[in-house]
């Protein structure tokens, strides 16, 4: 398998370097598609916590870590890493001496660059950017036409389209959803390909298994022409933590992969408060904060300086059901603080996202997700996945849905702007010139500033009645789905370097042939 690899990785070098000009032509000759950059903000951070409160909960997860401590499960080499380190082995329990994870999270970068292969595209982590990535991982996907079901490639190529044409959605993300009609074995394959051909924004790598990682780094070292350890930061990728408390050996197994590679992982824990965490704001921030600040360490363990991002996946639970809730005050509260407490670490911070229990594209959903983006501007996150198409918990990509939080985003642009106070905006000019009883529509200050005044959707209806009972009185949902299938008719791909491209192909097709599908 390492022979396939190296050998397709250096064809893609090879082919890359004369293949330059090809490129340049495609590029001069490819429909242009409008994105945003990623958002930095105007506005300052919300702080729910004061600092004896904050003090309080850092002193107690420095208390969980050495007294309590951490399982790092089936991977003998982390904890004889964690024992060289210093940390007190007893079976696969690591038990970290009060002061030891936040002097190994010293090294970690406070923010850093992920490339894209389009230099336009790339983003800043960290700081005072917010970076928006689509939904996660959901198996199942739902459109209005087709109701609910298994997703596949075909769906999830669709959904890299519609994040590539979304102009606010500033990162292709990850698993969009989890193509079902693919061998679970070979399915990151098909979606790396996706991701680098059919987009040129930057996109998450492979977790599931740490050979599925190494995958991701060796089709990066093809699409940017780089030899091996060379590669800059080109992928940010998803470490949960099994909390409460547990390490996995596949997830760390990832994490060694891309951190070796100066790659960025995510460490976020994975809570349903009352579950995998206690059901008090304060207890949930103890665990998460303890959490991360083992995973961090760890990683700065395999390579100091890695890049790492503080993660925070929060909700509460339904006491009468069982299931999981979104949007709620006890969220907001934990990502506000969580926030608070990667700042003061120095990290870069993830959580937020389009979060809602509703089974459809309804007020439900709306409320509740945007509960949670307003919560994820204001607190401060950096990276925020599933900013746009989560459906039914995390259960559902949602066509309808993701054009309409696509949409919403934008809101999020003009908010983390502030308030313009230059000359033209205090618009002293147009209030003299209209006077007391006038109207400002057709004054010389409105003319000038009418198209780029307020922020404007491409989805919702502002219609008056007439119109939009004359047009068939379409719901959300009926004009998300015009909206959706329009996007796809006029999608174009970015320009590809066709080497490049044949390169990632053939790496593809040698992967799936040296290994029997397997759909567990």
């Amino acid at each position: 398998m390492t022979e396939l690899r190296d050998e397709a990785a250096g064809a893609g070098r090879r082919r890359a370097r004369g293949g330059g000009g090809a490129a340049r032509r495609a590029a001069r000759t490819a429909r242009r598609i409008e994105a945003a950059r990623f958002i930095e903000r105007r506005i300052p951070n919300f702080e729910i916590l004061d600092e004896e409160a904050l003090e309080i909960i850092e002193r107690n997860a420095e208390t969980v870590l050495e007294e309590i401590g951490v399982n790092f499960v089936d991977n003998p080499a982390a904890l004889e890493r964690w024992r060289a380190a210093g940390a007190d082995i007893d079976g696969e329990r690591v038990r970290i001496p009060r002061g030891l994870a936040r002097q190994l999270c010293a090294t970690a970068p406070g923010s850093f660059v992920q490339r894209a292969r389009n230099p336009e595209r790339d983003v800043t982590i960290g700081g005072r950017s917010l970076v928006l990535a689509p939904v996660y991982g959901p198996p199942f996907v739902r459109c209005n036409e087709k109701g609910r079901r298994y997703a596949t490639i075909e769906d999830f190529r669709n959904f890299v389209k519609l994040g590539y044409m979304s102009r606010w959605v500033h990162h292709s993300g990850g698993t969009l959803c989890e193509p079902t009609d693919v061998p679970v074995n070979k399915r990151h394959l098909d979606m790396l390909l996706a991701h680098m051909t059919l987009s040129d924004k930057p996109f998450m790598g492979s977790v599931t298994e740490p050979s599925r990682a190494e995958d991701s780094v060796r089709m990066c070292e093809i699409l940017f022409g780089k030899p091996e350890g060379e590669l800059d930061t080109v992928m940010t990728s998803l470490i949960n933590i099994n909390s409460p408390l547990t390490f996995d050996a596949t997830m760390m197994g990832a994490l060694e992969v891309y951190a070796r590679a100066n790659q960025a992982c995510i460490i976020s824990p994975f809570i349903v408060g009352g579950a995998m965490a206690p059901v008090s704001v304060a207890g949930t921030l103890t665990q998460v904060l303890a959490e991360v600040l083992a995973g961090v360490a760890y990683s700065q363990l395999i390579r100091p300086g890695a890049p790492v991002i503080f993660g925070a996946f929060v909700t509460s639970i339904d006491m009468n059901s069982g299931a999981p809730t979104f949007g709620t005050p006890e969220a907001s509260k934990i990502l506000f603080g969580a926030g608070q407490l990667a700042r003061r670490l120095g990290l870069p911070f993830r959580s937020g996202g389009g979060l809602c229990g509703s089974k459809l594209p309804d007020a439900q959903a709306a409320y509740e997700t945007a509960n949670t983006l307003n919560a994820a501007l204001l607190g401060g996150v950096n990276f925020m996945l599933h900013a746009c198409g989560w459906l039914e918990g995390g259960l559902v990509s949602s066509y309808e849905k993701f054009v309409l939080d696509a949409d919403q985003l934008g809101v999020l642009h003009s908010l983390a702007e502030g308030v313009d106070m230059s000359e033209g905006a205090q618009a002293m000019d147009a209030i003299r010139e209209v006077g007391p009883g006038g109207h400002y529509l057709g004054c010389a200050h409105t003319q000038a500033n009418f198209q780029t005044a307020f922020w404007r959707t491409e989805v919702l209806d502002y219609k008056p009645f007439e119109t939009w009972a004359e047009e068939g009185a379409r719901d959300s949902a009926a004009l998300a789905e015009a909206r959706w299938k329009r996007m796809l008719a006029e999608y174009e791909a970015p320009a590809i370097d066709p080497a490049t491209r044949e390169a990632l192909e053939a790496y593809v097709a040698q992967r799936k042939a040296s290994e029997p599908d397997s759909f567990t």
